[in-house]
């Protein structure tokens, strides 16, 4: 199986239920919940003067990752950004802060939602958001192959709500991959292009 298919596999487990897995005990949203900051500089910019949004989800990528990787207890892979939205832009002297939690768990995989804010480096103004992303993450092994993570256990109203929108993002996520394939294995039985 290849590495692509690999992950794609891992991230369609179904949920694990509490009593298939006595031996890995939940962990609370809290304990893997992160926040990551950095000032951005001229070497952020754009050619329309702001910061790149591939800076931002670098950032983005990296403070998930953080969170997926403590969450698990080791290694984990960034198997698909399911959604990245920019709400306004980011300017150089602003200080971005990326706060990540794990919102969903699967067998192997786990969604991660990230809230991108910023705030002037030099002004005591609050933060406003800037942007939002979710993120799957499929835990590994030394060998890359997949291994079982813990429950995410919601610990207050807004993780409830959370790990809910995220079974739909997750419904959403295979239906679609479902139809797609669907698609294109009839067009392939039709003759009408080269199934891939």
């Amino acid at each position: 199986m290849s590495p692509r298919h690999k992950v794609e596999a891992m991230t369609e487990q179904a949920p694990v239920a509490e009593s298939e897995t006595p031996d890995i005990p939940g962990k609370p949203t809290a304990a893997s919940r992160t926040t990551l900051s950095h000032i951005m500089t001229h070497n952020d910019t754009n050619l329309l003067g702001t910061v790149h949004g591939g800076v931002i989800m670098k950032l983005v990528d990296d403070a998930a990752g953080a969170v997926a990787g403590r969450h698990s207890g080791g290694p984990a892979v960034t198997a698909s950004m399911d959604e990245m939205v920019f709400l306004e832009p980011v300017r150089v002297g602003d200080l971005v802060h990326v706060k990540a939690q794990v919102n969903w768990t699967g067998r192997t995989s786990m969604e991660v939602g990230v809230r991108v804010l910023a705030e002037r480096w030099n002004e005591s103004a609050p933060a406003t958001q800037v942007g939002s992303a979710y993120l799957v993450f499929a835990a590994v092994d030394a060998d890359g192959t997949p291994r079982r993570v813990p429950p995410v256990v919601p610990e207050t109203e807004r993780d409830k709500r959370r790990n809910q929108e995220a079974q739909i993002r997750r419904t959403h996520r295979l239906a679609r991959r479902r139809a797609i394939k669907e698609l294109r294995e009839k067009r392939a039985a039709e003759g009408l292009e080269q199934h891939n």
